[in-house]
């Protein structure tokens, strides 16, 4: 017994080094940096970085090596912080076949979710909110991506979203039975009972609040995409919310979904698709952000008419391919901060990257595009003194390429190199 104990923590003491360790320092000599979306490149540099955070940076090129340090030779790259994406479902793959709720158990998401944080990671995003999974899948990814066991990014887990009950986020397209054995949980009506819901979130380990405040696209209801949750429900969601720290992330479409949503102290809107004028006021008014999403829409309509998507959902693509993106640019106008999320796994994961020039293509800079994948997607996660940006103290998140996004964003498409809190991910 106490050998199988000792193996036991042999096992253990070998995962936490494995996993948590650093056996030493890294020097990065980089051919072009660029700290900052609000920077220009540099040039020449060197990176210095000790248990997974930048210990210092040096502008020009180093010609003192260090023996006790592993040195990693990115001079003809340019390097700049890791991207974030603000809106991901790792735990899912694209398709229209809805039903697979019904053969396949919530933990095959943790395997699909494992497959996907790599690839995402190798796409150049180092930092992920995960927008809505079965009630432990995105914890179990997050937790493993923490510790090192599985390569990938940081992980922000809503877990499962708070709904109305048939709602989109709820079950719906089976019979009541069906249903009501596949429901997550988390539908709720009334102020009082989705208060308690964002209670019952908060206990099982949500960083964030996830709600779909509006009808959704890819669910089987068809109920058109305007407000679903009462004003009042919102208002508890959000106050709820607020008052345990959490913030709330809003899937909405319709511009009076949008607008109540903000009026109740939602922190950002999800997609926001038909915001208008009137919308977009009321999320200036309330510092309420926008992740545009424009990748799902892109993703979605390459699927068309290939007996991917049921009659229902169909229709509801196609009420929006008309005015995607066009919220983007009057958010601008007006002020609204726009910040990057793109619902990867509606589209392929590691396709990530192309939602930059969907932005500029809406009307973005490339150096605004950069910034919201950067530093304001930092400041909406409260992480704005930790990553983002490359600084001494922040955590060693880097990736690697040729040529300069503020030119081109595109460049952003393909990535050469990754470390994630100062792993490399191969």
């Amino acid at each position: 017994m106490k050998r199988v104990f000792g193996l036991a923590i042999a096992a253990f003491v070998t995962i936490t080094i494995s996993g948590s360790a650093f056996a030493q320092d890294q020097i990065i000599r980089v051919g072009s940096l660029l700290t900052d979306a609000a920077a220009q490149p540099t040039g020449p540099a060197t990176i210095f970085v000790r248990e997974g955070k930048i210990a210092e940076i040096r502008i020009g090129p180093d010609s003192a090596p260090n023996a006790a340090a592993e040195v990693i030779d990115l001079s003809d790259k340019t390097v700049m912080p890791g991207l974030i994406d603000l809106h991901v479902h790792l735990t899912g793959d694209p398709g229209g076949d809805f039903w697979r709720e019904t053969t396949e158990p919530a933990e095959w998401g943790v395997v699909v979710g494992a497959k996907n944080a790599l690839v995402t990671a190798r796409a150049g995003f180092t930092t992920v909110r995960e927008a809505g999974s079965s009630q432990y899948s995105a914890f179990s990814l997050r937790r493993g991506t923490a510790d090192g066991v599985i390569p990938g990014p940081r992980i922000i887990a809503a877990g499962p979203a708070l709904a109305i009950v048939g709602g989109h986020g709820d079950v719906s397209g089976f019979t009541e039975d069906v249903n009501a054995l596949l429901t997550s949980g988390y539908a709720c009506t009334g102020a009082v009972q989705c208060a308690e819901k964002v209670r019952k979130a908060s206990r099982a380990g949500s960083d964030i609040i996830k709600i779909t405040a509006t009808g959704g696209v890819l669910s089987q209801q068809g109920r058109g995409l305007e407000a679903q949750f009462t004003n009042e429900e919102m208002q508890s969601i959000a106050t709820t919310a607020h008052s345990l720290g959490l913030k709330v992330m809003a899937h909405a479409h319709g511009a009076r979904g949008i607008e109540a949503a903000s009026r109740a102290g939602i922190d950002t809107i999800e997609h926001g698709t038909f915001a208008d004028e009137a919308a977009l006021k009321v999320m200036k008014a309330n510092g309420t952000a926008m992740v545009p999403t424009l990748m799902a829409f892109k993703g979605v309509s390459e699927g068309l008419g290939k007996g991917i998507y049921t009659p229902v959902v169909e229709e509801k693509i196609r009420m929006t391919l008309n005015t995607v993106g066009k919220a983007v640019a009057s958010a601008k106008r007006l002020g609204v901060p726009i910040v990057f999320g793109t619902d990867a796994g509606v589209f392929e994961h590691g396709r990530n990257a192309e939602e930059l020039q969907l932005m500029v293509d809406a009307g973005l800079t490339p150096r605004e595009a950069v910034a919201s994948a950067t530093t304001l997607a930092a400041k909406a996660l409260d992480m704005e003194n930790e990553i983002g940006r490359i600084a001494v103290g922040y955590s060693a998140d880097l990736i690697a390429f040729d040529g300069n996004p503020l030119d081109d964003v595109k460049v952003l498409e393909k990535i050469d190199w990754v470390m994630v809190r100062g792993r490399i991910i191969d």
